[in-house]
């Protein structure tokens, strides 16, 4: 069950997702999920949109509603439960205590889906490079990163990647 996990969004537990749809069930090849991963990216709405494309992948609309409501269910209960206690110890000591402890979780998780990610895509020395310089730009500069993703789709239909 990958919905509790989902520290940081659901970009959190692709790695997890990758291992059970790819390594261990072989549903589809690193390629197509990198695909599945990007297309739901590229469209509009919530990043749980991934989860539907996989299960539409490997189950069709059944899988694609199944996985929607595995991953929206469970947790969407939790926080609705969770929310009253978080209420009571708003500006409490516990509140900074659990903020500062997950926030290193979730933003490993959300790192780990993006090696999972390039693994996937990168296929060559011009990806792996288009990679490292998105990486760099995006770090130390204010540039949209849809500019860069642009450029990645231009170079590639190009032939230059």
């Amino acid at each position: 069950m990958l919905s509790p996990l989902a520290f940081g969004g659901a970009s959190s537990v692709l790695p997890e997702l990758h291992r059970l749809v790819v390594e261990s069930h072989h549903s589809m090849s690193d390629a197509t999920f990198a695909r599945l991963v990007a297309l739901s990216q590229a469209a509009p709405g919530p990043n749980s949109l991934v989860f539907a494309l996989v299960g539409w992948q490997v189950a069709g609309v059944a899988g694609a509603l199944a996985a929607t409501v595995a991953i929206s269910g469970p947790s969407s209960l939790a926080i609705y439960f969770f929310m009253g206690f978080w209420e009571k110890i708003r500006g409490t000591r516990w509140q900074r205590i659990i903020q500062t402890g997950i926030s290193p979780l979730a933003i490993g998780l959300v790192l780990a889906s993006g090696c999972i990610i390039t693994r996937g895509a990168d296929n060559s020395w011009g990806t792996y490079g288009l990679t490292v310089a998105t990486v760099v730009a995006v770090l130390n500069s204010r540039l949209n990163p849809l500019w860069l993703i642009g450029l990645g789709a231009v170079l590639g239909m190009t032939g230059a990647i």
